[in-house]
């Protein structure tokens, strides 16, 4: 795999992906970028948030993290399952009751405007900094096999991705991504499967047997039982629920998506068939990187440092030309999502949600749209920086990463929501944004401390639990007496 070979990849892909842009956003305009005209078939948009929800973390991280972990990351995908029944049976409803194109709305409509603008800012915060390890991780890959070899610096590198993405959501939004999704999907499942089927060609084994040496192995232990540890399966699994809940339920990225749909059933129809898909997909990713480490260990090849590498090193340096083009096609097409998506939340959170852009009647059509172009390359702006100011500070698995700081942005969000729903409390609105600071505060304090503070006890994925409780009473402290209707 040459500099050259890849970099024809790359365009490959890119050029397929425009032709997709081209036919889905001709006759575009805001209501097509925000909701996509509610008009996306439910199937397509289940399909294609497959892609959407794994993107470069899973693609490379899950695989590398199986050394370390195990299974035992199964039990947070289980978990998912209820979250994904709550979201379409709790939170979907809302949604389409209240007829929101920003979910943050329901703050303003149930608290008032600093619940609301509070709830909005942690999206954001939590967002940008998501969507950049994300994308980090993808395209440090490509800069280390194309950009390095032709002396271009990594910044310009970030900012050529960044700028095919604004060019392709640009004008059709949520109704290009909606269709752009599935493309990336189906190259992101093909090319774990390719790999699967080189990488048991290389060691003269066939599938059957495969799956035998990895159930035989130690990578395939599910449950820890071990109460103390990060990886205790209740607190995965009661850690999936909430990651769900949050990360999808209470985002607006991903339920921009949901909401394009053209009615209740059809988002529920959708949200059903993409839990169940989502729990085999994320099983195929474990099950990659456990073929990964039987093949080191089989071969005697050096582990590199970081286990996010795994799958780039095998693929690239020792599986042969063909290995190396399954997965840069993979790494490519896991690498829109990560992005397109989010840029095209930002900028709806923000217009809606801070700008009031669905408020303001003085605004013709053509002055909106150019607000949205502003906001829509401003964020990408950000996007930009952060991904190049996070290439200094990366230190450990992405995806552990990525929760972690999950675990301190949505909390609050997922406290003001419970708040909203199961209770009939008013609060008093203009300390909500003391109680979200202080709750991931409280957190990271507890979490740096647990060791010495709770007899050995590590937190994983359940701070983001911890965080929301948090949150919660706090809300309770700063509540009102009165009752809403």
């Amino acid at each position: 795999m040459t500099p050259l070979l890849i970099f024809l990849c790359f365009l490959g892909y890119t050029l397929l992906l425009f032709l997709i842009t081209w036919l889905t956003s001709r006759k575009a305009n805001n209501e097509s970028y925000f909701i996509g005209n509610k008009s996306s078939p439910w199937y397509i948009v289940a399909y294609g948030m497959i892609g959407a929800s794994l993107s470069g973390v899973t693609f490379m991280s899950v695989p590398g993290w199986v050394g370390s972990t195990q299974f035992s990351y199964m039990m947070v995908v289980f978990g998912y399952l209820v979250g994904y029944f709550v979201i379409a049976t709790v939170l979907l409803p809302l949604y389409y009751r209240l007829n929101l194109t920003s979910i943050y709305s329901y703050l303003d409509q149930r608290f008032g405007f600093w619940s609301y603008k509070t709830g909005a800012f942690f999206f954001l915060l939590s967002r940008i900094i998501g969507a950049s390890f994300r994308m980090y991780l993808v395209v440090n890959v490509l800069q280390i096999f194309i950009f390095d070899a032709w002396g271009v610096p990594f910044g310009v590198s970030v900012a050529i991705f960044v700028i095919l993405i604004i060019l392709y959501t640009l004008k059709g939004g949520v109704r290009t991504i909606v269709w752009t999704d599935t493309l990336q999907t189906t190259f992101m499942l093909i090319s774990v499967v390719l790999t699967v089927w080189l990488i048991s060609k290389d060691l003269n084994t066939g599938i059957s047997q495969l799956i035998k040496d990895v159930f035989n192995s130690s990578y395939s232990k599910v449950i820890v039982s071990d109460w103390a540890d990060k990886r205790f399966f209740l607190k995965q699994f009661l850690s999936g629920v909430f990651i769900t809940i949050v990360m999808t339920g209470l985002d607006q990225e991903m339920m921009q998506k949901n909401l394009s749909c053209r009615n209740l059933g059809d988002a529920k129809k959708n949200m059903f068939t993409f839990s169940f898909i989502l729990v085999f997909v994320n099983f195929m990713f474990l099950f990659l990187g456990a073929i990964l480490y039987l093949f080191v260990s089989s071969k005697g090849i050096a582990m590199p440092l970081k286990s996010d590498d795994l799958f780039p090193v095998i693929s690239l340096q020792y599986l042969g030309p063909l290995a190396g083009l399954v997965f840069m096609i993979g790494l490519i097409s896991a690498a829109y999502p990560s992005a397109d998506g989010a840029l095209t939340a930002l900028t709806t959170s923000f217009l809606i949600d801070f700008i009031g852009i669905n408020k303001r009647e003085n605004l013709s059509e053509k002055k909106k749209t150019r607000y949205r172009y502003i906001t829509h390359f401003s964020f990408a702006g950000i996007l930009l920086a952060v991904i190049i100011l996070f290439r200094f500070i990366n230190d450990r698995a992405v995806i552990d990463k990525l929760f972690t700081v999950a675990g301190y942005t949505y909390g609050p969000l997922l406290g003001l929501y419970s708040f909203g729903l199961f209770t009939k409390l008013q609060l008093k609105d203009k300390f909500v944004p003391l109680v979200a600071i202080i709750s991931p505060v409280i957190c990271y304090i507890l979490s740096e401390n647990s060791v010495s503070l709770f007899n050995g006890y590590k937190f994983g994925f359940e701070l983001l639990i911890l965080n929301g409780v948090l949150t919660f009473t706090g809300l309770l402290i700063v509540s009102k007496k009165e009752i809403r209707n």
